[in-house]
């Protein structure tokens, strides 16, 4: 299947000549089979990215259902023509990053009370369900990207997890998890993080830290947790309160210079919404529309490099319908793209 970028640009036609073929043989049948029916921006889904909670717990987790409701509804997306469904992660790829005893423990019900409110969730079956759909499908976002040059999965972004436990509402790190597959199949040989969420993506310094085939890059508020820091390879850390102008100059002086020195195979995007003004936990100032331009900045920035961009939606605190259409404007910003370049 030859996508519509390839007839549309010239930016894909070396890399898509090195890896198309090599794509079928990364995915399983029942996803190979549902690439068939692609005519748009892929769009990985899966309603069991929700999982049962506690009443009034403060992860809103209904929101991967409701965001991907309002992105039907507004008719962003064709269900028929763009929408896949992951399959779940693997114990296997999951050791890639994380160690056989977390995982082993993790996915079978054996943390303890402390570990769990470590957390910040109960142990449950459908957790660990929830937990292992999300980072399949991120790793699906991945594979596809490699393809198609840009995808987006309605959840992920659990950046928290650390090899030997989870942290901060994250237990498995789909982003490292993706990274580590990519690099271990042969797909990519460098990946570069761009994590815009507004907390640092500690678990993802810490698993990449020795590592000279990921490159990680955190802007995040300098005073919010996780107020142990790990080292990125670049951290920005920024001030409380700072709004959409000053915002877009940190990130246009920094990212350039990054994609033009690190030369990466594959960006996975982590679009965090919690910079917003209106976060609960985030303590920045930016609008709907400085994280418009922002997801614009980075899509439109890696894509006419040609490089391959995966985008998850990351974290967000807020009313839950507010939280799920501002969730929703990384796929908005990704159509854009992908009806202008791709």
């Amino acid at each position: 299947m030859l996508f519509k970028y390839i007839l549309r640009s010239s930016l894909y036609n070396n890399y898509h000549h090195r890896y198309y073929h090599r794509i079928r043989d990364h995915l399983s049948e029942p996803e190979w089979l549902q690439t068939q029916h692609l005519s748009g921006l892929p769009i990985i889904h899966e309603e069991r990215y929700v999982c049962s909670l506690p009443p009034n717990h403060r992860f809103k987790m209904k929101k991967f259902h409701y965001l991907y409701q309002i992105l039907l509804k507004d008719e962003v997306i064709n269900e028929k023509k763009q929408v896949i469904r992951p399959q779940q992660i693997s114990e296997e790829i999951t050791c890639l990053v994380h160690t056989p005893q977390y995982t082993h423990t993790f996915f079978n019900g054996l943390t303890t009370p402390k570990e769990q409110r470590r957390t910040g969730f109960v142990w449950t079956p459908g957790l660990v369900s929830r937990v292992r759909y999300e980072t399949g499908g991120t790793l699906l976002a991945g594979r596809l990207s490699m393809e198609c040059g840009l995808s987006c999965s309605t959840g992920g972004g659990t950046h928290h997890a650390f090899p030997t436990h989870g942290s901060g509402y994250c237990l498995v790190n789909d982003l490292a998890v993706t990274a580590r597959q990519l690099l271990h199949s042969g797909l990519a040989n460098k990946v570069l993080i761009v994590d815009l969420d507004v907390h640092q993506g500690d678990g993802t310094a810490y698993i990449f830290q020795a590592d000279p085939n990921v490159f990680t890059l955190s802007l995040h508020c300098q005073d919010n947790f996780p107020f142990h820091k790990q080292s990125s390879d670049l951290d920005v850390g920024l001030r409380v309160g700072i709004a959409d102008h000053e915002y877009m100059k940190i990130l246009t002086d920094t990212l350039p210079g990054i994609l033009d020195d690190t030369q990466p195979d594959i960006i996975l995007y982590d679009a965090g919404v919690d910079p917003h003004q209106h976060d609960q936990l985030g303590r920045l100032k930016l609008t709907d529309q400085g994280l418009y331009d922002r997801d614009l900045y980075v899509l439109k920035s890696g894509v006419c490099r040609g490089i391959p961009v995966a985008c998850v939606i990351g974290g967000g605190y807020d009313d839950i319908h507010k939280l799920s259409a501002r969730h929703t404007i990384i796929h908005r910003v990704a159509t854009v793209i992908w009806n202008t370049y791709l």
